[in-house]
């Protein structure tokens, strides 16, 4: 009788630190990232696009790039240290996309439509001459189904 409580009671401690490591760690898993704060938004009146960060020379040279689907309200950020003209191109980039050029209060300066993915070594280059400290990158025709025009302002908060 004593063996089968003893069995009972390891059974139960060791399903508790099972159930206690996995909630401990699922709790790790999806808390967001203090160094990039918590969930990243870009948001155009009403509407909100969840985005992840491109700070780093790399983050930004890679982007989108063979990626196969960017879910309706997610998107890319490019956050560059200062005002400058930044080209963009669509080099292995497989989904179309809009990119929105945001001066460094949020106004919209530049907007570039339904951008088609490239593949080849000689994919066109995508030049608003104007000065930006931010690209936002979303799916192709939100900006349109939005009404996101250029002189109109967008929030950040990352």
């Amino acid at each position: 009788m004593i063996k089968i409580v003893f069995k009972i009671l390891i059974f139960i401690a060791a399903l508790f630190c099972l159930v206690y490591i996995f909630f401990f760690s699922a709790n790790i898993l999806l808390a967001p990232s203090s160094e990039e704060g918590f969930n990243p938004e870009v948001c155009y009146k009403n509407d909100c696009f969840l985005v992840e960060l491109a700070k780093t020379a790399v983050e930004r040279e890679k982007g989108l790039m063979y990626r196969t689907f960017l879910a309706e309200n997610n998107g890319m950020l490019f956050i560059f240290e200062k005002e400058a003209i930044y080209t963009f191109w669509m080099k292995n980039t497989l989904i179309p996309l809009d990119m929105i050029w945001l001066d460094s209060s949020g106004k919209v300066v530049f907007v570039s439509l339904n951008n088609q993915p490239c593949l080849s070594s000689d994919c066109p280059p995508i030049n608003p001459r104007v000065l930006a400290k931010y690209i936002l990158e979303i799916n192709a025709g939100i900006v349109e189904e939005l009404g996101i025009k250029t002189g109109e302002s967008m929030e950040f908060s990352f």
